[in-house]
């Protein structure tokens, strides 16, 4: 990104924050954008509107760290995985103080883009939601985001070699998962 594009960006979000007409234009352009990177990775709708409004609610309290160098949507995108991210470990506290944390195995693999029908969408998100918070973490933000093992494992607080764990883990109980829905559907 350029310097006077960077510029652009920056003025842009200071505007939107300084003028309650700017602010719902803004946020009427690029609200839809990070409902859907959050809805695509829950599968649920008031979890994601909810996430949605975290994402906002840090981005105005963080406005100042914003500098311009990335688009607003992406730099929002990023305040959103980590609001996720924080969603996954809640889920997974709250997994450990129930004793519901159960450690399962599979490969995923295909990414989102090559499920096609609408039942194949409906085993993958069971599978996926059968997974423990933690590994279904790990397999969205690695295999679905495309972000590395090291990315994921700052996401989650963990160390490299535990978010491979789960990583590995999680793709093999979702392979399970997904043969034996699969085979039942």
């Amino acid at each position: 990104m350029s310097v006077g594009t960077a510029i652009q960006a920056r003025d842009e979000l200071r505007e939107a924050l300084s003028d309650e007409v700017a602010f719902e234009r803004w946020y009427g352009r690029v609200m839809p954008r990070v409902y859907a990177y959050l809805a695509a990775r829950t599968r649920d709708v008031q979890l994601a509107e909810e996430l949605t409004q975290q994402t906002f609610v840090a981005a105005i309290e963080a406005r100042r760290s914003f500098d311009g160098r990335s688009d607003s949507v992406t730099w929002l995108c990023a305040i959103a995985r980590h609001k996720l991210a924080d969603h996954f470990r809640r889920l997974d506290r709250d997994e450990h103080r129930v004793g519901r944390a159960v450690v399962r195995e599979i490969e995923l693999g295909a990414g989102p883009d090559r499920w096609s029908s609408v039942d194949e969408r409906e085993v993958i998100a069971r599978a996926l939601d059968a997974l423990p918070a933690t590994q279904r973490a790990a397999v969205i933000f690695i295999d679905w985001d495309g972000s590395t093992v090291r990315e994921a494992a700052r996401l989650l607080g963990k160390s490299h070699g535990a978010t491979q764990s789960l990583l590995a883990r999680g793709r093999a109980t979702f392979r399970d998962i997904y043969e034996r829905e699969a085979r039942d559907a």
